[in-house]
C-alpha cells in the first residue's frame, strides 16, 4: 500500500530585504516555529532606478549571524559581486543566491565563481529574467567549472511581452527543460517572485510541487505592509504557516504495484502515441515538399503569411473545442510551420 506520512518539506523563508535587526529576528523566531530551517534575506538590492531602497549591504550581515546563533536557523543571501561573495565568505554565511539580473551577465557570474572558488559554498542560481536557458544553464556550468559541487537552480519565473496575471511568467517548460538537463541538482522554486502578489503564491507553489521541485523559496516578513520592499508578494509568517499546512507535498516516487503497473500501462500508449506522431509528422514533410514542388513550377513564393494565419485561427478554435491549451498548440504548429517551409525549400530544387 502507499505510504501515508507525507514528504518533508523544504523550505527557504525570510524577508525580501533586511532592514534591522529586530525585523530579522521576530520573523526568524516566527519561521523557526514553523520548523523552516533556512532564513533569507537580501542584503544588496538591485533596482531599476536610483533611489529607491538597495538594501543595507554588509552590515547585515552580522544581522544574519545573530539570527543562527539564537535560532539556529541557516542563513543567506543575494550576492551581485565578487565583492559581495568575498563579504559573505569571511561572515561565514551557509549558503548565497544569485539574482536573476546577475545570471543574465556572464562577466559577473564568472567573477562571482572565480571569488567563490575553493569555499565550496552552496550556491543557488536563479533564471535569467529573460526566457533564455542557456544563459541559465552557462551560470550553473560557471559555478560546477569552477570546482563548486553544491549548486542548486531556482525558478523565478521570466519577463515576457505578454499579459499575465503573475508578476513574471512562470514558463514551466523552461524548468522542466532545465531539470532534464542538470537532473542530479537541487531545483527550488520562489513563487514569491513569480507572482508578486500573494494572493497567487498557493497555487504556484502547488504547482510546483506538483512537478516536482525540491523545494520552495517564500517571502516572509513579521509585518508585511510595512516591508521597504515587494510588501505586496510578502506573507506574513502566520499566512505562510497556514499555507505550507493547506499544500500537498508530492513524492519523489512510490513503491505501491498497483500504481507502478499503471504507470507502465500508461507510458507504454505514450509511446505508441508519440510514435504515431512522429508517422504523421514524417507525412506532412512528404506533402510539404511536394507543395514546394508544386510551387516551383508554377513560379511561386514559398511563404505566405495569409494561409497559415487562417491556419493557426481555425487549429486555436479546434484546440478550445476539444480542451486544449489555444497557446500549446500554437507553439507546437509554429514549429511544425517552419520546419515545414524548410521542407518547401527542398521540394523546389
Amino acid at each position: 500500500m502507499e505510504e501515508s506520512s507525507q514528504p518533508v518539506p523544504y523550505v527557504i523563508a525570510g524577508p525580501c530585504s533586511a532592514e534591522s535587526p529586530r525585523q530579522l529576528l521576530e520573523t526568524a523566531r516566527a519561521l523557526k516555529a514553523l520548523g523552516i530551517g533556512v532564513f533569507r534575506a537580501g542584503l544588496w538590492k538591485p533596482r531599476t532606478h536610483p533611489g529607491g531602497f538597495e538594501g543595507v549591504g554588509a552590515e547585515g550581515l552580522a544581522w544574519l549571524q545573530a539570527v543562527r546563533r539564537e535560532t539556529g536557523m541557516k542563513i543567506c543571501t543575494e550576492v551581485g559581486s565578487a565583492a559581495h561573495a568575498e563579504a559573505c565568505i569571511a561572515a561565514g554565511l551557509d549558503m548565497v543566491w544569485i539574482g536573476a539580473r546577475t545570471t543574465a551577465n556572464p562577466f559577473l557570474v564568472q567573477e562571482i565563481a572565480e571569488a567563490f572558488r575553493g569555499s565550496d559554498i552552496p550556491v543557488m542560481v536563479k533564471n535569467p529574467v529573460s526566457p533564455d536557458l542557456e544563459l541559465w544553464a552557462g551560470a550553473i556550468e560557471r559555478f560546477f567549472s569552477c570546482g563548486l559541487t553544491k549548486v542548486s537552480a531556482i525558478h523565478r519565473g521570466f519577463t515576457t511581452p505578454y499579459p499575465s496575471p503573475y508578476r513574471n511568467a512562470p514558463l514551466w517548460e523552461l524548468g522542466v527543460r532545465l531539470r532534464l538537463q542538470f537532473p542530479d541538482i537541487p531545483f527550488i522554486v520562489d513563487p514569491s517572485h513569480m507572482a508578486g502578489d500573494k494572493s497567487y503564491i498557493k497555487e504556484l507553489s502547488q504547482k510546483a510541487l506538483d512537478l516536482g521541485a525540491d523545494g520552495l523559496m517564500i517571502e516572509s516578513h513579521y509585518a508585511p505592509d510595512a516591508a521597504k520592499s515587494d510588501s505586496a508578494q510578502q506573507l506574513s509568517p502566520e499566512q505562510l504557516g497556514q499555507l505550507l499546512e493547506e499544500l500537498s507535498w508530492r513524492r519523489a516516487d512510490s513503491n505501491d504495484e498497483w500504481y507502478l503497473s499503471r504507470l507502465e500501462s500508461l507510458r507504454s500508449e505514450i509511446d505508441h502515441i508519440d510514435s504515431s506522431i512522429l508517422s504523421l509528422l514524417a507525412e506532412r514533410m512528404e506533402v510539404s515538399r511536394e507543395i514546394g514542388r508544386l510551387k516551383a513550377e508554377h513560379n511561386i513564393s514559398i511563404l505566405q503569411t495569409g494561409r497559415w494565419e487562417a491556419v493557426l485561427c481555425s487549429l486555436r478554435k479546434a484546440a478550445s473545442e476539444t480542451g486544449l491549451d489555444p497557446s500549446m498548440v500554437e507553439k507546437i504548429f509554429n514549429v511544425v510551420h517552419d520546419y515545414s517551409v524548410l521542407e518547401q525549400e527542398k521540394g523546389k530544387d
